[in-house]
């Protein structure tokens, strides 16, 4: 307390000057219209100027909630969308797909902790684990598109099988030319991928549009795979060199949603034991 005494009486002389000019400055704004104007004006500016920084900041703030929401609310319209399309298949008039077809794929909204890109062979590691339903070979995709299928999982977090992984396959399908094809990451470049299989006399358009086929029990037919970025001839081959630009960046992956396929297992275990009769 003394220190605080001392610290006063050395410093009398500056705080009566600095209580004397915010005497006068009151008196100058109280007693001039054009200085009160002023003052008025130049206050606002700045009040105006620092709210607006602290909107800003809050708002970054509150930008990862916001994320989580969307990814949620992605989540819900996807399984609609999803419905959809499986209820009304391009098929003749008089199919229609039974209830447990249209709803057989379920979506999981889950975080990305950990993903490369750097390697030939990819993983990525998500937030969700067997706790919440995830399973090995349960297909996994962002908002963009595809993005890999679930390796391995234990209680709470599982690693994906990068579609940018050597060899990893993809069964696709061309928009356009109606094409079934092949997508597989060449190990090269994390935002290309290359479509295999198409055959040269088939026309193939530059921006053409790939998604998954229906030829796959692990994701839903029609989800971005990626576009056609550049088609040649294949040398001493009789299919097309084809380069897709990737939908999903995989630089700045946040949240992705893991697909289940209700009646996986059933259409595999049927599909196997044709097999073992053949």
């Amino acid at each position: 307390m003394g220190e605080l005494v001392d610290f006063f009486l050395r410093s009398r002389h500056f705080i009566l000057f600095v209580l004397l000019e915010v005497l006068c400055f009151y008196f100058i704004i109280n007693t001039s219209n054009y200085w009160s104007a002023t003052y008025f004006n130049t206050s606002n500016r700045y009040a105006a100027q620092v709210l607006a920084w602290s909107n800003a900041a809050n708002e970054y703030a509150n930008l990862r909630k916001v994320n989580a929401d969307l990814a949620l609310e992605n989540q819900r319209l996807n399984a609609q969308l999803t419905k959809a399309l499986q209820s009304r298949p391009e098929a003749p008039a008089e199919y229609r797909a039974d209830s447990a077809f249209a709803d057989r794929f379920k979506f999981t909204v889950a975080k990305v902790v950990d993903n490369t890109t750097q390697f030939a062979n990819n993983y990525i590691t998500i937030d969700k684990g067997s706790d919440d339903g995830i399973r090995p070979g349960m297909g996994v995709i962002s908002p963009t598109g595809v993005v890999g299928k679930v390796r391995v999982c234990n209680h709470h977090f599982s690693v994906i099988t990068s579609i940018l992984h050597s060899e990893y396959l993809v069964s696709s399908q061309l928009v356009k030319a109606n094409e079934i094809g092949t997508a597989k990451w060449d190990g090269s470049d994390p935002r290309f991928i290359k479509l295999l299989d198409i055959s040269r006399y088939k026309p193939v358009s530059k921006g053409d549009s790939v998604v998954t086929s229906g030829h796959n029990s692990t994701f839903p037919p029609g989800i971005l795979i990626g576009r056609v970025l550049s088609v040649a001839p294949m040398p001493n081959q009789t299919f097309h060199d084809i380069t897709l630009n990737l939908a999903t960046n995989f630089s700045n992956l946040s949240f992705v949603y893991v697909v289940e396929n209700r009646l996986q297992a059933e259409q595999e275990q049927l599909e196997k034991q044709v097999d073992n009769e053949k």
